[in-house]
């Protein structure tokens, strides 16, 4: 129930009851309530300037996780940016000078993006600055990535063709220690033929051994000629190993193999003879580069010994008539 008011009337010196109309009710519950709308927003002014809402609050958590989760990328950049650059060092000083390569240049291996702004879709967030940074980071570690992996491609095919040249290279001598007897006749552009009596050059060496002594291929290759020879080298093979070498086995007694066949280092292609100009049981060997003939004993790298070697370049060098052409 509500109170019942009254008020002092000094002219009868009586109380008389104070009646509230509806009016006045609703104009001063007005006031009031328009008060507390003041005073609450004043409260929340104060609060909010000084303490997050639950929301920003909520959202001031994510943000300091999304900070976090960039700092812990970036952290994790650097660090693959330093494997990246051992990897590229170590290709470069080591596996491309191995395999006889050219460094690849640091334009190639640190070059940016051109054209428009890729990074357009990423600008006016809070993060904006971060996210950039992080995201170009992101795209040179994979560029440079990519320019590895294509270094890795052309190496794995280097090492391929070298190990493909390492078998095809003539590399052993094409007759055996064992059933030689002596090598005679060494490489000169100036030596004395014993029969046609004239100073010619002598493009291959001489391996003195029995009639019938085998001969063996000194390097992987496809059989391109297995003839007899009017020229002078009577029964002779050449072999073709690819890269720009060719081997040439003359005056033999018997040829084993044909034309067009496939041999590998060490197989028996023929036996030793006296076929064409030879005065005696011999092996005419020569090694031919790129169509240019080379002294042969520069590539006996299993079985010539140095004193061997050095023995048979004063024999070429000294121009010396040897018995055997």
């Amino acid at each position: 129930m509500a109170k019942v008011k009254y008020r002092l009337n000094p002219e009868t010196l009586s109380f008389d009851r104070i009646v509230t109309t509806t009016r006045e009710r609703i104009i001063k519950w007005g006031i009031m309530f328009a008060v507390s709308i003041v005073i609450s927003l004043g409260y929340y002014a104060i609060y909010s300037r000084f303490y997050d809402t639950p929301k920003e609050r909520s959202m001031s958590n994510k943000l300091s996780a999304i900070r976090f989760n960039y700092f812990m990328l970036s952290q994790d950049l650097k660090n693959i940016d330093q494997i990246l650059s051992d990897i590229q060092k170590r290709d470069d000083d080591v596996y491309r000078t191995v395999l006889e390569s050219d460094p690849i240049p640091a334009s190639v291996r640190q070059a940016g993006f051109g054209g428009v702004n890729r990074y357009q879709s990423l600008e006016g967030y809070i993060n904006s600055n971060i996210m950039i940074a992080v995201t170009k980071h992101t795209d040179k570690i994979l560029k440079q990535l990519y320019v590895q992996s294509l270094s890795y491609d052309e190496l794995i095919l280097k090492a391929i063709n070298k190990e493909q040249l390492a078998l095809c290279r003539p590399a052993i001598q094409p007759i055996s220690n064992k059933d030689l007897t002596r090598r005679s006749s060494g490489f000169s552009m100036n030596r004395f033929h014993p029969i046609l009596g004239s100073r010619r050059p002598h493009n291959g060496i001489d391996l003195t051994a029995p009639t019938g002594t085998d001969i063996y291929a000194t390097g992987d290759g496809t059989v391109v000629k297995a003839v007899y020879n009017n020229g002078g080298y009577g029964y002779m093979v050449i072999i073709d190993h690819g890269f720009g070498y060719e081997t040439l086995y003359a005056h033999m007694s018997k040829i084993g193999v044909s034309e067009g066949g496939v041999v590998k280092r060490g197989d028996v292609i023929g036996a030793v003879g006296s076929t064409g100009l030879s005065q005696s049981s011999h092996l005419h060997y020569e090694v031919h580069v790129n169509g240019r003939p080379v002294d042969p004993i520069n590539y006996f790298y299993e079985e010539l010994s140095p004193d061997d070697y050095v023995r048979l370049r004063e024999q070429s060098q000294g121009n010396e008539i040897m018995e055997i052409w």
